[in-house]
């Protein structure tokens, strides 16, 4: 696969330069304070991006997407107002900071509304080493058609009962931005974002099952060939012809690694300021308290080269920093943003705007060894629904998957729903695997659960 040419300025890639961006910030933040604004905080974003889909060796889409936005917060004490525009002129940044302002003159003042406490902000990020976040991908459209139709014939090949496609998809996605505030506080920089993906459909007539694979990184070079993407894509289809229900039943669960980050996602919805605030969560006053099992372990690693969700700053300015969230399964930090923390009484962990590279320490057993570990119950594949209740941590998705018969794979299985309590559920984690899929913010391999209710017929 094509690997990214550093050697490209990212300057040449966008229709704006970064100190372009800068001074676009800097003149919104001198206006808002000759306007009369007490605080002013502001995000200049510009972005541009390709997808392909080849379906069945035709191309099926192609997409460019070409975006920029000024983003703009104003104070008038704890009156807080925004807008926002896609008109870069001297003219149209003025408007903006003045239609902000009329929102906050209007607007009911906030206590805990306000910038971060300064000595908080990261004003010396720009001196820090790279992050590694941008690499360009160099692919004309015929280029990616090429690596689609690569991926989808790869799938095709597998097997004659790969009967059909959903398509293959070849994404870049390359942005960069300037975020500032009157306290002092400028930083920013290139990101890129690619990935590859193939959908295929196996068997045909009712017996028919779809499934799918992608890869995601920042790098073009870190996501692997096409020709294994479409053939793991059409092993996974295949694997499910023939799936039946179970009968209902309380038996242990494991969710595959891309599933296990959803459930990490479910904690962190829960242990997340504005849940908290708003007594919305489960999690309420569990700081320092045992939430998951004491084999769960896990980390907040900002500043990870090339990581997903890398960053020295959040979205409000504020430095982040290591961390350990889960020891031994005790809570030792919530995700709070400035104004969260104030809400709360107490202070910022730097995750406006979400978390930075969740990282679940991995156990021994790869997937393999949670199944042999698990001996007979469900493995989960696939999740269907939103069945999540915060407040109460009710659980409740559709699922697919495959029966778990001593150790080994039986059946595959669809059709069925899988219920319990997130507290139950993170307290009763048997086991984690060491088959680790990073794809996004967080981390985790395949996860062992102790008992669920399967509901099936």
């Amino acid at each position: 696969m094509p690997s990214s040419n550093h050697t490209v300025a990212s300057e040449s890639r966008f229709s704006h330069r970064l100190d372009v961006l800068r001074q676009l910030a800097e003149d919104v933040l001198l206006h808002a304070g000759k306007q009369g604004a007490s605080a002013c905080e502001v995000d200049v974003t510009t972005g541009f991006g390709q997808a392909v889909t080849v379906r069945c060796g035709e191309v099926e889409t192609i997409e460019h997407n070409r975006d920029k936005s000024v983003s703009v917060s104003v104070y008038l004490g704890q009156r807080k107002g925004q807008a926002s525009t896609s008109d870069f002129s001297p003219g149209a940044l003025r408007e903006t900071v003045e239609a902000a302002l009329n929102i906050a003159r209007f607007t009911a003042a906030d206590p805990c509304a306000g910038l971060p406490d300064a000595e908080l902000l990261a004003i010396n990020a720009g001196s820090l080493p790279d992050l590694d976040l941008y690499h360009p991908w160099l692919l004309s459209v015929e280029e990616a058609v090429d690596l689609a139709r690569r991926c989808e014939q790869a799938a095709f090949a597998v097997d004659p009962q790969i009967s059909n496609s959903e398509g293959a998809t070849v994404s870049i996605q390359e942005g960069q931005f300037i975020s500032a505030n009157s306290l002092g506080f400028v930083g920013g920089y290139p990101t890129s974002r690619h990935y590859l993906s193939c959908s295929v459909i196996a068997g045909e007539n009712e017996n028919m099952q779809r499934d799918d694979w992608y890869a995601t990184a920042r790098d073009p070079a870190a996501i692997g060939s096409p020709e294994s993407i479409g053939d793991r894509a059409a092993q996974r289809a295949l694997s499910r012809l023939g799936a039946r229900k179970v009968k209902t039943c309380r038996v242990p669960v494991v969710f595959e690694a891309p599933l296990a980050s959803s459930l990490i996602g479910n904690f962190v919805h829960a242990a997340s300021g504005g849940s908290l605030y708003r007594k919305t969560s489960f999690l309420v006053d569990t700081l320092g308290k045992r939430v998951f099992s004491k084999r769960v372990q896990l980390s907040e690693r900002p500043h990870l080269r090339k990581g997903l969700a890398s960053s020295y700053f959040d979205a409000d300015g504020v430095a982040t920093r290591d961390r350990e969230v889960l020891v031994d399964g005790r809570l030792q930090g919530y995700f709070l943003s400035a104004y969260s923390a104030r809400k709360l009484g107490m202070r910022t962990t730097g995750n406006a705007g979400g978390c930075h590279n969740l990282i679940v320490h991995p156990g021994k057993r790869n997937l393999d060894g949670l199944l042999r570990k698990m001996g007979r119950g469900l493995l989960v594949t696939e999740l269907l629904g939103h069945g999540v209740n915060y407040v109460t941590g009710d659980y409740s998705r559709g699922a697919a998957g495959y029966w778990v018969e001593a150790g080994e794979i039986a059946h595959p299985v669809e059709g069925i729903t899988i219920a319990g309590n997130l507290r139950d559920m993170f307290r009763n984690i048997a086991g984690i695997g060491n088959d680790v899929l990073v794809r996004g913010s967080k981390q985790v391999g395949s996860i062992l659960v102790e008992e669920m209710k399967v509901a099936g017929r």
